[in-house]
Order: C-alpha cells, then sequence, then structure tokens
C-alpha cells in the first residue's frame, strides 16, 4: 500500500472549498517493497547509504576506537615474545693480583650462563600474554558497537528534527492561513478582535518552537561530527528518507546471543588469563635451573715443562633457586584464585544486567510500535478530521478560533509523537544490536522521512 503526504497547502485549498480531508496519518510514510528475505538493514538499502557512510568514517576515524585498537595491537606485540627465554648472562673477572697455579699465572676469566625456567613457566606467561591480547579485542569489539549505537541514536534523532521542523513550518503556514481568515471575518463584523489575537499568538509560540529546533541541529551535528572526528562545524545535511525497520527473528532467540556480547568475552578473557597466573604461581614452587660454561685464561708457567702448561682450564656449572619463602607463593596462589572468582562475578552480574536490559529495550521497542500503529490508524486521521470540520465551523461561524487552534495544537502534538515513535523504534533496535552484539536483519515498513523527488 502506497500512501502520499498531505500538505499545507492542499488542506488550505481543500478547507477554502469548505471540503474535509480525511486522511491517515501514514500517508506520510514511503512504501518499501521487500525484495527477498530481508537481510542486514545496513547492507541492501539505499535509504541508508548516508548512515553506512558516517559509520565507515566512524570505524576510520574515531579516536577513542583507534586508541583501543593500537591498544589491542601492543597486546598482540607483547605476546609475541611472551615464551622467550631470559637473556643470556656473560660474566668477565680480572685477577688483580695474579692468581698462580701450576700451569701459570691466571689473569682473568669469563664465562656464559642461559637459565631456563622450569617446565611450564613460559607456556603459562604465553597464555597469560595472550589472553590479555583478547582482553583488549573484547574492549576494541565492544568500544565499536558503543561507537556504532551512538552514531546511529545521533542520526534517527537528527532525522527526526528534520521531520519536526518540517511540521512546524507546515503548522505555521496553516495559522498564518487562519489569522488571515480571521482577519477578512473580522472586518465585515463576523468575528470578535479575539479570533485575531489568538492565532497571532499561536504563529508566535510556533515561530519559537520552529526556532529551538533549527536551533538544536547545530549541537547535533556537532555530536555526530565528534564521533566522526571532524571539526564540530562541519555541515551535516538533513537525510532524505530514513526507513523504518522492525526485526524479524523471534524475541527468545535474543537472550541466547547476548553470551556473545563482547564485554562478556571480556570477562571470560580475564577468567582464562588468571586461571593461567594461578598455574604459573603453582609452578613457583619449582625450582628454576641456569647453566653456565667459565674459562680461565692462564699465561704460561713460570718454570717450562710444567705439566698444563699455559692451558685454559673450563668449567661447567649448574645452580637453581631455592623456593622455600613458601608463604609468598601461597600468597600468590591464593591472590590469583581471588582473581578468578571476582571476574567470574563480573562476568555473571553483567550477563544479568545486559538481559535486563535487553528486556528494558524490547518493552521500548514494542510500545513505539503500538504507538505508531495508534497514532498512524487512529489518532492522527481522527485529529485531522477534527482540524476539518473545526475549521470549516469557523469560516460558517458556528466556531471559535479558540476551538480552531485547540484542534491544530492536538494534530501538531499527535503528528510530532507519531514521528517520536518511529525515532523510538529505530533507536530502540540499534539498542538491541548494540547489547546482543551484532546486527540483526530486518523488514521495512515504511520511511520516516518524505523522499525528496
Amino acid at each position: 500500500m502506497k500512501f502520499t503526504t498531505p500538505r499545507v497547502f492542499t488542506i488550505l485549498i481543500t478547507l477554502t472549498l469548505l471540503c474535509v480531508p480525511v486522511v491517515h496519518a501514514g500517508d506520510s510514510e514511503q512504501a518499501v517493497k521487500q525484495n527477498g528475505a530481508p537481510s542486514s538493514y545496513l547492507g541492501d538499502r539505499e535509504e541508508l547509504s548516508d548512515l553506512r557512510v558516517f559509520l565507515k568514517l566512524a570505524a576510520e576515524n574515531n579516536n577513542e576506537l583507534r586508541a583501543s585498537f593500537q591498544k589491542w595491537q601492543a597486546a598482540v606485540k607483547k605476546a609475541v615474545g611472551a615464551d622467550t627465554l631470559p637473556d643470556p648472562k656473560f660474566s668477565f673477572g680480572y685477577y688483580t693480583t695474579p692468581l698462580e697455579t701450576r700451569g701459570g699465572p691466571a689473569r682473568y676469566r669469563y664465562g656464559l650462563s642461559q637459565t631456563l625456567p622450569f617446565f611450564g613457566k613460559l607456556g603459562y606467561k604465553e597464555q597469560m600474554a595472550l589472553r590479555e591480547a583478547d582482553g583488549f579485542k573484547a574492549k576494541f569489539d565492544s568500544l565499536k558497537l558503543t561507537t556504532f549505537f551512538e552514531v546511529k541514536k545521533i542520526y534517527y534523532e537528527y532525522s527526526y528534527l528534520a521531520r519536526a521542523i518540517e511540521i512546524t513550518k507546515e503548522n505555521i503556514e496553516l495559522m498564518k492561513y487562519l489569522e488571515k481568515i480571521a482577519t477578512a471575518r473580522y472586518t465585515t463584523g463576523s468575528a470578535k478582535h479575539s479570533d485575531i489575537i489568538r492565532p497571532q499568538v499561536e504563529l508566535g509560540k510556533l515561530e519559537d518552537r520552529l526556532n529551538s529546533l533549527n536551533d538544536l541541529q547545530r549541537p547535533l551535528a556537532a555530536s555526530l561530527n565528534a564521533f566522526l572526528d571532524r571539526p564540530a562545524d562541519t555541515a551535516i545535511p538533513f537525510p532524505d528518507s530514513i526507513p523504518v525497520m522492525s526485526f524479524t527473528e523471534p524475541e527468545d532467540t535474543l537472550f541466547d546471543d547476548i553470551r556473545a556480547n563482547p564485554n562478556l568475552t571480556y570477562w571470560e578473557t580475564v577468567v582464562a588469563k588468571e586461571e593461567a597466573g594461578k598455574n604459573l604461581a603453582e609452578s613457583n614452587y619449582f625450582p628454576d635451573f641456569t647453566f653456565g660454561v667459565d674459562v680461565t685464561e692462564v699465561d704460561d708457567a713460570r718454570n717450562p715443562g710444567v705439566m698444563g702448561d699455559g692451558q685454559n682450564p673450563i668449567m661447567t656449572s649448574m645452580s637453581f633457586n631455592i623456593p622455600i619463602w613458601l608463604n609468598a607463593r601461597e600468597a600468590a596462589v591464593d591472590e590469583s584464585q581471588a582473581k578468578i572468582l571476582a571476574a567470574k562475578r563480573s562476568r555473571a552480574g553483567l550477563e544479568r544486567k545486559l538481559t535486563a536490559g535487553l528486556e528494558l529495550a524490547l518493552y521500548k521497542y514494542r510500545d513505539a510500535g503500538r504507538k505508531i500503529g495508534l497514532y498512524r490508524d487512529t489518532l492522527v486521521p481522527k485529529a485531522e478530521q477534527s482540524l476539518g470540520v473545526t475549521m470549516e465551523a469557523f469560516m460558517t461561524g458556528r466556531g471559535t478560533s479558540l476551538d480552531l487552534i485547540d484542534a491544530e495544537q492536538t494534530l501538531l502534538e499527535l503528528q510530532l509523537a507519531y514521528y517520536r515513535a518511529l525515532t523510538d523504534q529505530a533507536q530502540r533496535l540499534a539498542e538491541i544490536e548494540t547489547i546482543v552484539g551484532r546486527e540483526l536483519p530486518c523488514q521495512f515498513h515504511g520511511s520516516l522521512l518524505k523522499k525528496t523527488q
């Protein structure tokens, strides 16, 4: 079914002819045909080309997102060398007084040693570093979802602002027309002076509302530009249209998807990291071994012919630390165990919060959908009929300007409430996607804005 939006001047012409228009609020929507099965709404809808561009710019330019990405990359680089052996040690000693040996006086010695951690220690360190990198990746994914949600929310609000400005302008034109009618009737003596004053007062209110709406464009644009790393005063034109979507998946399946939320993934990486840390702490009960080779440089013997004359003795060595301070090691194990329990509790608490948040977001989404149907099919059409009837009564002398203004105010507020509900539904859909950690396949059933012809 295709709708057409009633324009102000069409209303004025029909009212001049004393005809009452009966038009549904849904006439302001553009029907969107479905082509096959629904898919991700950012992937194949021309109406959201502007939003796709903004999301791409945010992914590439957002400073917080780029900083989070670099932290993740730094953690990955750190993990690369986590299982590397300690550097070998070179030692050198010089005898200030030559050490006399049978083979000759010893002048200096040098050696090389390498420490080998106990079996498994390097592997546990690598696991800790890898899980830490995974945690930074989860933080990056979470920030990306949050950034995209904020961009979508501001974009939808910007679209609502465009529609609110348009509707307010239409009502200003209508009120100017009513003022002219009241003035004409006053000059002929068929209307009171108050019938002129009241439209003028209402016109002033509408113009003040329009000024406030126009003034809101700059801060909204600045907020969106901030996420795109652009100057605050970069102009952002109002979108031509914004589709109204509804997701196609059963709500119950969304609660299973919460487990994929990157914030939960982050706490899972913390648990895995601390478990590896606990294993490392337990392995510290065992010693590390150091193997070495030392060479002593010996000069020629003072008495020729002595056995071993001038030969450099070589000594191999092995040493290990003695882990006798058990209290410190026990404390390290207990510390890791406490961190594991804390991370598990944090994850469980967050999962419950996300579940509650999803419940609330779904409620607001459904509530917005109910309001859309109520305003579109019932309230706005009746308000349009009421305005037409009141206008006819006013022009024939059977009504007052107060009744007319009241009907106009009612229609204006219901129209704005209708588009507010459309915007809320789109924003709640974006919030639901943020909670479940993915975009949802959607069906399109209209457009928040009229397409530019």
